[in-house]
């Protein structure tokens, strides 16, 4: 940065020599790669929280350091980056978040936000300065769709990258949040074992809607080998798996699953039905329909019920004579 150069002695004359002599590549205003060979994400990104930190000049050869909260961090998928977290489809540019109050001009490809409550945002232990784990999921969870929520929830958990405690919390110090509702209620299945979007699809939209039985989530096969089931429902030996978009594209994942179903039939009686996300997501009504005659068929007594969306298919639906 400029002004650790001045602090250690160097004259805007010397800094500019060393730029035109390609020693030295200016990424930002003020800042400076004085190694110049690395590229990408990671040096943009490094190089625009400088820029807009305008901090106090550091000794000679250390690396930035704050005491306290730092004045600036990265934040949605650009802190998710940060922490090394898979974004599919990032958007384009680097996300800066700063207190409201304080003015950032923000240079090409950067997009500022300001918000109230600063105190807690940031994780200070880490550079370049991000949001915090749980801060960065919620805020991730926010930018798309409901589905793009429940990922962000499910796959923080079971990754090990987020408690489900600390996402709630975080929830809590927010007053409003995008799918914020949603993403409160989505964490008690998050944390009962739902490990997707459509799993938790399969759950809110399928199951508790129309008055199926709770199943045991994630539980381990009795096949062996180290897996586990989505859906268990232990008293009627139905196992329920939800295929979603991702993880059972390849026939070797088809022809391995296929093979776990049939060994549960031999070792346990249990009898294991597929569901894939047009079920969950286009058809849940439907599908609940049938996940319920198979439930009856091994020894249910329930009745299953209409829930609340139009058109919703479980009235129409008869009983087997005698239930």
């Amino acid at each position: 940065m400029r002004a650790q150069c001045r602090a250690a002695g160097m004259t805007d004359a010397v800094i500019a020599h060393r730029v035109r002599s390609e020693r030295w590549r200016l990424i930002r205003r003020g800042v400076y790669q004085t190694e110049p060979g690395r590229s990408g994400w990671p040096v943009e990104a490094t190089a625009a929280l400088l820029a807009a930190a305008d901090v106090s000049p550091y000794a000679v050869g250390e690396l930035p350091a704050w005491t306290g909260t730092p004045p600036v961090a990265l934040w949605g998928e650009s802190a998710a980056r940060a922490w090394g977290q898979e974004v599919r489809r990032p958007r384009p540019g680097i996300a800066l978040v700063v207190p409201v109050g304080r003015v950032v001009a923000a240079g090409e490809g950067t997009t500022i936000r300001r918000v109230r409550k600063w105190e807690g945002l940031v994780d200070e232990h880490q550079f370049p300065w991000r949001t915090t784990r749980a801060a960065t999921v919620i805020d991730c969870g926010s930018l798309g769709t409901e589905d793009g929520a429940f990922n962000w929830l499910s796959r923080g958990v079971r990754d090990g990258f987020v408690r489900s405690a600390d996402l709630q919390a975080e929830l809590a110090r927010r007053r409003r949040v995008r799918h914020g509702m949603l993403m409160r209620e989505a964490l008690g299945d998050v944390a009962a074992g739902a490990m997707s979007a459509a799993e938790l699809r399969y759950v809110r939209s399928v199951e508790r809607p129309h008055g199926l039985p709770a199943a045991v989530r994630q539980r381990r096969s009795e096949a062996g080998g180290g897996s586990y089931h989505d859906n268990v429902y232990q008293d009627f030996a139905v196992v329920i798996e939800v295929d979603g978009r991702l993880g059972h594209e390849q026939w070797a994942d088809r022809v391995r699953d296929g093979r776990r179903d049939r060994q549960l039939v031999g070792l346990t009686g249990q009898w294991t039905s597929r569901v894939f996300w047009p079920d969950v997501a286009v058809t849940p009504c439907a599908t609940a329909v049938e996940v319920a005659g198979l439930l009856r068929a091994r020894g249910w007594t329930g009745r299953v019920v209409t829930c609340s969306r139009v058109g919703c298919p479980v009235e129409a639906w008869s009983l087997p004579q005698g239930a």
